[in-house]
């Protein structure tokens, strides 16, 4: 007798789901996997308008719902309202809070430490910790829900200068939080992490030399990860498959090496 194991190519199918930070990078891949899988998507940006149509347009060729949502979430005192205003638009099944201050590229780049800091503070952890208690807590009365953060492979083990200190110190936040808001939200609402290591985005395009060498061999798989290999992850995390999980921590990094303690930061 044989066995055959068959699951849905579309296990996501006319659920909705938004994704913070969607307009290029590993939020777009994000937001075009879960359209693959069958999700209707709300495509959210801050300053450019047409990056977040571009994106609205690619989900809508895969035939798709899709929505654009513009807003600084840097602003936290406003986020409530904004999940308010969504939630009276359509139910929402699927959160992906992946936006993130870009501190290491274009003019933020120059700035102080304390600058960036702030912003990255203001931007991946106040604006995730609020919309996560408020989306959690409408899911929660539904009593179905998952909520998936972007964490950081290496912010339990640290990482030396100023970037290492300063996302350690965000995205360790995020993942203990994570942590917390499952135990608070269980049994109804599944909350879970994506911890991506050395992920090949505008950064990496542009990284020097010594971060392209560091990059590949901490990674036991010899690569740089790609940010389609995150949106696997997450899609997963948001699937039936992975119903069985939560206040989980999936490490999305070609299996980290080890000690980075060999390197000189130039």
């Amino acid at each position: 007798m044989a066995f055959v194991l068959t699951q849905s190519s579309e296990p996501l199918l006319d659920q909705w789901a938004v994704v913070t930070g969607s307009t290029r990078g590993i939020g777009r891949a994000i937001a075009l996997e879960l359209a693959k899988a069958g999700a209707n998507v709300i495509v959210h940006g801050y300053r450019s308008t047409e990056a977040a149509k571009k994106v609205q347009a690619e989900i809508k060729q895969l035939g798709r719902e899709a929505k654009v949502l513009l807003k600084d979430l840097s602003a936290t005192e406003n986020l409530s309202r904004l999940v308010d205003h969504l939630w009276s638009e359509q139910q929402l099944d699927i959160w992906v809070n992946n936006a993130g201050a870009d501190v290491l590229t274009g003019e933020a780049a120059d700035w102080s430490f304390q600058e960036k800091l702030e912003l990255v503070w203001r931007t991946d952890v106040l604006a995730t910790i609020e919309l996560s208690r408020e989306v959690g807590k409408r899911m929660k009365e539904r009593s179905s829900g998952s909520l998936i953060n972007i964490g950081w492979d290496q912010a339990t083990t640290g990482m030396e200068g100023d970037s290492g200190e300063m996302f350690a110190t965000s995205k360790g936040a995020i993942m203990a939080f994570t942590k917390s808001l499952a135990k608070s939200l269980a049994p109804d609402v599944r909350v879970n992490c994506v911890a991506p290591g050395w992920i090949r985005t505008a950064w990496g395009d542009e990284a020097s030399e010594y971060w392209q060498q560091r990059a590949t061999n901490e990674a036991l798989l010899g690569r740089w990860g790609t940010p389609e290999d995150v949106a696997s992850a997450v899609a997963f995390l948001a699937s039936p498959q992975a119903s069985f999980i939560t206040g989980h921590i999936l490490p999305v990094n070609g299996g980290l090496a080890g000690s980075c303690s060999g390197f000189q930061v130039e």
